[in-house]
């Protein structure tokens, strides 16, 4: 399975930017996603993640501005960031994991294939 994340770029704060995972499977609609971020310095850390079913989760920093969803008959996940601040600045991976859920969706050791990441960057 091979992922491709899309979509990253320069915005101001406050700004809005729209993420893109497309997977190469046409059975991604059974695997559960997760958006990661890691700025520079840091390890990387869990953002959101989306169960097969549609269940999504989210990290305290970022809930009610961005929002997870998925495209099953494009094969794609997507990432809306709105109000960004500056914090957020970071490369974003999403990943897929075989289960169509899982307990563990903040874990980086849960996700089986990584995309290679699309740089954001808010500006102050």
């Amino acid at each position: 399975v091979q992922l491709q994340a899309s979509g990253g770029g320069l915005v101001q704060a406050g700004g809005s930017l729209r993420l893109s995972c497309a997977a190469s499977v046409h059975t991604f609609s059974r695997y559960s996603v997760g958006w990661f971020r890691q700025a520079p310095g840091k390890e990387r850390e869990f953002v959101a993640a989306i169960w097969s079913e549609g269940r999504t989760f989210y990290t305290d920093s970022v809930k009610g501005r961005f929002t997870i969803s998925r495209d099953n008959a494009n094969n794609t996940a997507h990432l809306q960031m709105n109000g960004l601040k500056s914090e957020d600045t970071a490369v974003y991976y999403c990943a897929a994991n075989v289960a169509g859920k899982t307990l563990y969706y903040r874990n980086v050791r849960t996700y089986n294939y990584w995309g290679q990441g699309t740089l954001v960057t808010v500006s102050s």
